[in-house]
Formats: structure tokens, sequence, C-alpha cells
């Protein structure tokens, strides 16, 4: 299976990014690539509510699927796009992943279900749950050649997230994201591994990089780790671009085979115990 990674540092013209990421799609398509990922927030970046109401209508996210879903079609390729904003009824956002068939037609679209909301140092401050919906579904999706578990950047941190898909078939996991500057230098390659060790899965992550016209910095880096936990791809830099390599799909089983975690698993119970008395504590 040969995938490719689109890296992107989207700005504030949802028409502008669109224009852009199907350039990087297109060249992807032409590499070879077979399944092509984008960055989680591919048609836009902006923190500013006012300003991403005005920008994400429904002409706008219709004209950016029936675009997408062309581009797939055209290049017979499986089309993920890592996330988009989409309006809800209730004036919130959802941030939605859309996957598209080589066909064009839209296999299935997931919410990111973690909200990223923190306080960093230095002053960096999100509030996710302010602008967007959580989503309530963990996806896997039948691609024929591979199961592909779907998530979002923030889910990265939520373990049992990725454990549920691989345990329902997931050979490959997807994490397009916009990590912060911050966060990323810190956390982005362990966790990432951690996620593919975990569950002897591939594990592609397209990434956002740079310095947004909205203020935000976020890592690049975009990334393809085997099951075993080895980087076979990396972006080495925080600049747009696209990553193209082959999956060597055998090497799931191989790895779950070494280390068949995901079948030893056993419930349990938690029990609180007082250091002073020794007993439960209620």
């Amino acid at each position: 299976m040969k995938i490719a990674l689109v890296q992107l540092r989207s700005s504030r013209s949802m028409a502008a990014n669109v224009d852009a990421v199907c350039g990087l799609i297109e060249k992807a398509g032409k590499g070879g690539a077979d399944y092509i990922q984008t960055p989680e927030m591919t048609t836009l970046i902006e923190r500013d509510r006012e300003r991403l109401q005005s920008e994400v209508t429904r002409d706008a996210v219709d004209g950016a699927v029936a675009r997408f879903s062309a581009l797939a079609k055209a290049l017979g390729v499986t089309l993920h796009i890592g996330s988009m904003a989409v309006s809800l009824s209730d004036g919130l956002f959802a941030n939605r992943a859309h996957l598209f068939g080589p066909d064009g037609g839209l296999i299935v679209t997931y919410d990111k279900i973690h909200m990223f909301d923190v306080d960093l140092a230095g002053g960096e401050s999100w509030r996710e749950s302010a602008i967007y919906a959580p989503g309530d579904r963990c996806v896997v999706a039948d691609l024929g050649s591979a199961r592909l578990g779907l998530a979002v950047c923030y889910d990265l941190r939520f373990a049992a997230l990725f454990r549920a898909q691989a345990k329902a078939g997931a050979d490959i996991l997807t994490v397009p994201a916009a990590f912060t500057r911050q966060t990323g230098q810190a956390h982005w390659h362990t966790l990432l591994r951690a996620r593919a060790i975990e569950t002897g899965s591939f594990v592609l992550a397209a990434a956002q990089g740079g310095t947004h016209d909205d203020g935000r910095e976020t890592y690049g880096h975009s990334l393809v780790v085997d099951p075993w936990g080895d980087v076979v791809a990396e972006m080495a830099n925080d600049a747009p671009g696209v990553i193209v390599t082959e999956l060597d799909l055998s090497k799931v089983a191989e790895a779950r085979s070494k280390i068949p975690a995901l079948k030893h698993d056993r419930t349990f119970t938690v029990e609180a115990v007082s250091a002073a008395s020794g007993r439960a504590v209620a």
C-alpha cells in the first residue's frame, strides 16, 4: 500500500487553503499514492469565532467537499481530509474528518472526540470546547486492503480509543493533527510511537506546521510509524509539502504475533487504599 501525507500551513482563507491542498493532493496522487491524508483543519485555521463563522458557510463547506470528492475520483485514490470545521445547528462547529473512496464517494466522517482545553506554560491557552462540539463515535473504515482507524490531533493522548480501533480490526491508525509547537516538541514522536507499539499498528499522522495567520504555531513533522514503533518516514521540518512511502501490511500481523498484547487484556477493579489505615478508600 503506497500512502502519502500532506503537510500544510493553513491560513485564514478557506478558498486559498482548498486551492493549496488540492495542488499538493494532486502531487501526491501523481507520485503513485493509493491513500492520501491531510492534516487537522485542512480548510481553515482560525481561532476567532466570528471570522470562523464568516468563512465556514454551508456553501463553502459543500463546495470544498465536492472538490475533494471529484479529486479523489480523478486520481483514483482514497482521500482522507484530516478534518475541517463544519457548522452545526446549535451555533457550535464539528471538527470533522472526511474519508472519500477512489470513486469519489464519501465512505465515512468522524468528529473529533476529545476537546483541547488546556493552559500551557508561557500563557498559551486553548478552549476548543467553546467553539467545537465533541463527537461520540469511534470509527473504523474497511478499505478492502486494510482497515483504518480515524482520530484527530488531541485524540492521540487517549490510548483506549486506539486500542478499541485495533481490536475492531484496524491495521492503520490515523492522527491528522495541528499539534502546537510546544506540545509537539515535547510529545509528538513519543505518543505516535507509543500508539503504534501498544497496538501493533501503522500510525499515519499528517500535520500542520509553522506560524499561522491567526497567531498560532504548529509543529509539523508529519510522521509514519510502523507496527514495531520505528519511524519510517518524516517531514523533517514544518514547511508545507508531501511525503510518500510504502506500507508492508504484513508487518502488522508480524508485530502482533511477537507481542500479542491485544489478546491479553483482562478486566479488573480499581481499589484505592489509605496508606495510614491500609484499608480501601470509599
